[in-house]
């Protein structure tokens, strides 16, 4: 072999070994526990069917270029398990309690899949962890109360799985939470008092949740609340006057007693949900109602219906105690088409003013079912309303008495 030669195997083998250090130490740069860790999870979790998100993790390169791993200097600070694309088959497996050892990590989440088995403890040793989101899978268990010791928490999802047991009072204590998301589970006990001044998300439906929200149990900053689909008792009127930055209320199906509040009437509320709940007395918004929906249905709700709803494009009265006179503003609004959905059945309503050959507008609903009055016009119902058109007239007689 010629000197040329000679030097051109020589610059090649300098190259090679130039390159081995360097993709040894492309890997070797990541802390050595946070790369054992990140094995542990890879082994105890697989692609379904479909899925290739662990394609790219492969353990002789970099585990910062892996598929979901966000690395900062020598830590991984973010971990986004499987493909986020909507209709990826998603993951199957457990988490690995190894995922306790990423010291760094300041969000997890994990899409939609078919992972098991508990939450592991060692995720409250994550003391950095700001965003934990696990949704749509068949986590099962109790939420760990040890969460209670990640202080800077502010997104806590863990909906739609088959979690059980209480929400542990330490999760409530959480000072920077702004959004808790823990509904289609099968948690159960009392909803502890949240405390986090920049609570904006509270989502608790679909549960079996018991007992009553105490007046001072949840902080005025939240814009949306939802409880439906839950076994909640007592009153709520004080609570919901003080929570006046919300825009979407959702109380239905629970067993909530009491009045509603006038003022709640006046929040930048955009749909308002407290049917089928045991509400009494009656209703009296302070100001014309800007709620686009407003479902007050299915509760013992009882004196004249307000004006001041007239301007409410989806109202739910049905199934009340409501009595006398539709107020002429309502007319008015639902020949104009404002009004798109007025259901009054099932009250003791005694009259409406509306001519019997005034044609309700196509994109308008109205019935009037079994009231203290003879229909004047004859609107189609839901069939579940009945095929009875008035009231006994023993029942509104001894509703007048």
């Amino acid at each position: 072999m010629g000197k040329q030669g000679r030097m051109r195997v020589a610059s090649y083998a300098l190259f090679l070994v130039v390159l081995l250090q360097c993709r040894f130490l492309a890997f070797a740069i990541l802390d050595p526990l946070d790369f054992l860790a990140l094995q542990s999870i890879r082994k105890s979790l697989t692609d379904l069917p479909g899925s290739n998100f662990f394609a790219s993790w492969d353990f002789t390169a970099d585990p910062c270029n892996f598929a979901g791993v966000y690395c900062e200097a020598d830590k991984v600070i973010a971990l986004n398990l499987g493909d986020p694309r909507a209709g990826s088959p998603g993951l199957t497996g457990r988490i690995d309690p190894a995922i306790g050892k990423l010291s760094a990590l300041a969000e997890l989440s994990i899409v939609p899949g078919r992972i098991y088995g508990s939450l592991p403890q060692s995720v409250s040793q994550l003391k950095d962890l700001r965003f934990l989101a696990i949704s749509r899978n068949f986590i099962s268990g109790d939420i760990p109360a040890t969460l209670g010791q990640l202080r800077s928490l502010k997104t806590l999802d863990l909906s739609y799985n088959q979690l059980t047991g209480k929400i542990s009072p330490s999760i409530g204590t959480l000072p920077e939470l702004t959004n808790v998301i823990l509904c289609h589970n099968h948690l159960s006990g009392s909803v502890p008092p949240f405390l986090s001044r920049t609570l904006t998300r509270l989502d608790l439906k679909h549960n079996a949740l018991s007992g009553s929200l105490a007046p001072d149990s949840l902080p005025p900053s939240l814009q949306s609340l939802s409880v439906s689909w839950n076994q909640l008792t007592g009153p709520v009127d004080r609570l919901l006057s003080r929570l006046d930055q919300l825009n979407y209320l959702d109380l239905s199906l629970n067993q909530f007693t009491g009045p509603i509040p006038g003022r709640l009437f006046s929040f930048p509320i955009t749909n308002l949900q407290l049917e089928r709940n045991l509400f009494t007395g009656p209703v009296q918004p302070v100001d014309q109602v800007t709620i686009s929906t407003v479902d007050l249905s299915h509760n013992g709700l009882s004196g004249q219906i307000s004006p001041m709803f007239s301007t409410v494009q989806n109202l739910y009265l049905n199934n009340n105690r409501f009595t006398g006179q539709v107020p002429a503003s309502f007319v008015d609004r639902l020949l104009s088409a404002s009004i798109q959905i007025l259901y009054l059945q099932h009250n003791f309503l005694t009259g409406i003013e509306i001519n019997p050959t005034a044609e309700i507008p196509l994109s308008s609903s109205l019935c009037l079912q079994y009231n203290c009055m003879v229909p004047p016009v004859q609107t189609p119902c839901p069939l579940k309303a009945g095929k009875e058109k008035t009231r006994p007239t023993g029942q509104c007689n001894e509703w007048k008495g």
